[in-house]
């Protein structure tokens, strides 16, 4: 009884532990069976199963197949220091190396510390490409970049001689390395061409200054760019372009030539300067004698000039004395001329005044002439018109005198209306003893004086 229960419980115990292996087994094949991609990574997955590669290039989680799958990472970009420079980034981005041994064209070597940076491409077949052809990201460094880094850079030191390549022209082979690690070699031929060189001249008869430098001009081996028709450097393949790999950055440090090269330019850096500083010497004692001699010319030229002064300032002066004469000349050859036409002036003036009173009187004449000649012509008029009413009134006389008869009565009759006719106490004959009748005027003279001697008489 007691047995029975103990294998069965053994037999629940096994089930149990096998549900929980079976779930753990199925938990690790389900993690297995997925993947994180990150950013500024290419995943490469090999399905052995199915034979199939895949690439991923964004961040996500993807599937693969647990135990059949292999994920290979690469960094999508990398960065090579030759010459121990820090970059600052991850240990599996960045190779730190030696600098690269560069051998001249005039056999002189030198190290050059140089930092390459390069970015894979983000096609899918070229990756599987790089892949297949080197399996893994350390091997991609080791057998493609930095061989070929070297390579470019090595070559490229070739088509320099030590002297011109430290004298300026580490700028041009920069261009160049980056240009050839980009695109491909230049073709090259290597030529014998002649250099002009700085160096010690020789002490000689014609030559006693031991630290005399000249100018050489030397044959030396160098690799010629070759150009084809178009003017345009032929190149050799670039082993990067067939995997997309792109060059983003070449950076140069300072060279170290060696100890030969490095003394010789410090010996001719040292006879340049001992070089200049005696042509400055020369040229500052050159100087000052010029100095010394323009300063004799200068006090010479400064006496001539105030001997010039002095005698264009009496010159000077003169010239004003007869300017100041012939100003006071014009002045007063103006001021007659002023005054001669004033009275010329003045005598057109009369003249004219002369004129407008000539034109005056004449006017006044014609019009006194023309006044003259209308009252005259008036008169005869006039005349004429009386002419005409005595000729009138000479051939109507009675009518003429029955008119004054008519007017006499308008007055006459009027004042004698109440007047009472008497005898006359006077009588008087005609005037003046001459017999004619007399007048009206008389007959009322002669009443009137006839009243006031009633009333003389009256008491």
């Amino acid at each position: 009884m007691l047995w029975a229960s103990g294998v069965k419980l053994l037999s629940g115990g096994r089930k149990v532990v096998g549900l929980a292996i079976a779930s753990l087994v199925a938990l690790c094949l389900i993690l297995a069976s997925f993947f994180t991609t990150e950013l500024g990574y290419t995943y490469v997955v090999q399905d052995t199963l199915f034979g199939s590669t895949r690439v991923f290039t964004e961040p996500g989680v993807h599937f693969k197949v647990p135990m059949f799958s292999n994920v290979y990472v690469y960094d999508q970009a990398m960065t090579l220091n030759f010459g121990n420079q820090d970059s600052g980034e991850k240990v599996r981005a960045t190779r730190e190396l030696p600098e690269v041994q560069v051998q001249f064209a005039d056999t002189y070597t030198s190290r050059i510390p140089a930092t390459f940076r390069f970015r894979l491409s983000s096609d899918p077949q070229k990756i599987i490409a790089m892949h297949r052809e080197f399996r893994g990201f350390d091997n991609l460094i080791d057998s493609l970049l930095i061989k070929n880094a070297k390579n470019v850079t090595v070559v490229t030191g070739t088509q320099y001689t030590g002297e011109e390549f430290f004298q300026g022209g580490l700028n041009k082979f920069k261009v160049q390395l980056e240009d050839q690690l980009q695109n491909g070699l230049y073709e090259t031929e290597r030529r014998r061409v002649e250099v002009e060189q700085t160096d010690i001249a020789a002490v000689s008869s014609v030559n006693g200054d031991g630290d005399r430098l000249e100018n050489r001009r030397q044959l030396v081996w160098k690799n010629i760019i070759l150009k084809d028709k178009s003017g345009q450097a032929r190149r050799l393949a670039n082993p990067l372009e067939s995997y997309g790999i792109q060059v983003r950055q070449v950076t140069i440090g300072r060279p170290v030539p060696e100890q030969r090269l490095d003394e010789l330019l410090s010996q001719k850096k040292a006879l340049v300067a001992k070089r200049i500083t005696a042509i400055q010497a020369q040229e500052t004692a050159r100087a000052e004698a010029k100095t010394a001699q323009l300063e004799k010319e200068i006090e010479r030229a400064r006496a001539i000039q105030d001997a010039q002064r002095t005698k264009e300032l009496a010159i000077i002066a003169k010239q004003r004395e007869v300017a100041m004469e012939e100003q006071q000349a014009r002045v007063e050859q103006v001021r007659k001329e002023k005054e001669k036409a004033v009275a010329v002036l003045e005598k057109q003036k009369e003249l004219e005044v002369a004129r407008s009173e000539r034109d005056i009187q004449k006017a006044n004449a014609d019009a006194a002439t023309y006044a003259a000649k209308a009252i005259r012509e008036k008169g005869l008029a006039e005349a004429d018109v009386t002419r005409a009413r005595l000729q009138a009134r000479q051939q109507a006389k009675d009518i003429y005198l029955a008119e004054i008869q008519r007017d006499i009565a308008r007055v006459m009759y009027p004042a004698l209306k109440d007047t009472t006719i008497d005898m006359p106490d006077y009588y008087v004959a005609g005037g003046a003893g001459s017999g004619a009748p007399l007048s009206s005027l008389d007959v009322f003279t002669t009443l009137g004086a006839l009243k006031q001697l009633q009333k003389d008489e009256a008491p």
